[in-house]
């Protein structure tokens, strides 16, 4: 059943019983990151006279820049100069990762989450368009290095997000079905990958417009991981007996 917006009205899980496993994207899903990354974007393109020297405003930022790959994000923003773009997404990362040290803070109810995966001992993937350098120090800033059974980049697939390639790879790595795992994501892009690779998707509204998210087919949609529509369906997965308890 779906209501108006397109949205799954039960907010149910049950299909994937028995579940194996979970995975999530990182920036904006783990953490409330795009704040940042907004900034570092806004502060540096500001700098170098980007718009005429107007700042980019948020609009501007989820349409072009959230979720996106860097290289897709270099081409949007100097069409006529990809190398310069490439290498002024560097220095921007290099901005984020000394903001990221002293600002970033998990999404709401992340630990109450990690408890539930934990518990039941799922398998579980952080599955990223971010550099490497950015996610590992995303999830060791959250406590999660020990968390993650595997951490995949999109750079280190044929394709990044919004191609299922990153989360085909994750469920490979982690020897589980698409039929019995399940992806939590907050950008367009990411859900567009969940999906394409088969998985239901929990979308967050962390950063981006529901309505726009809903366009990518999330099974449903989360504020945070405090949300009741996804501890109704967690608790409908052990009411039905189907969570696979599997190796930690």
């Amino acid at each position: 059943m779906t209501n108006s917006s397109g949205e799954n009205s039960t907010c149910s899980l049950s299909q994937l019983a028995p579940v194996e496993a979970v995975l999530f994207d990182v920036d904006g899903t783990l953490c409330d990151s795009d704040p940042l990354h907004h900034y570092a974007f806004r502060e540096m393109l500001q700098e170098i006279g980007f718009n005429g020297g107007v700042p980019i405003d948020e609009e501007f930022f989820i349409k072009n820049i959230a979720g996106r790959h860097n290289e897709d994000i270099a081409s949007i923003l100097f069409p006529d100069d990809h190398e310069r773009g490439v290498k002024f997404c560097d220095d921007k990362e290099a901005v984020f990762r000394r903001l990221a040290k002293e600002q970033l803070k998990p999404v709401n109810g992340l630990y109450k989450l990690k408890k539930w995966i934990e518990d039941r001992g799922l398998k579980r993937a952080a599955v990223t368009n971010a550099p490497k350098p950015n996610a590992e120090l995303m999830i060791s800033t959250l406590g999660l290095t020990d968390f993650f059974h595997a951490v995949v980049i999109g750079d280190e697939c044929e394709h990044a997000k919004p191609f299922p390639d990153p989360y085909l790879k994750a469920l490979e790595i982690l020897k589980v079905s698409k039929d019995h795992t399940f992806v939590f994501e907050d950008s367009v892009s990411g859900i567009k990958a969940g999906v394409a690779a088969g998985m239901p998707v929990v979308g967050l509204t962390t950063g981006n417009p529901a309505a726009l998210l809903m366009d990518a087919k999330p099974a449903f949609l989360i504020k945070d991981y405090e949300d009741p529509k996804l501890w109704a369906a967690l608790e409908e997965l052990d009411r039905i007996g189907g969570v696979t308890k599997g190796a930690a």
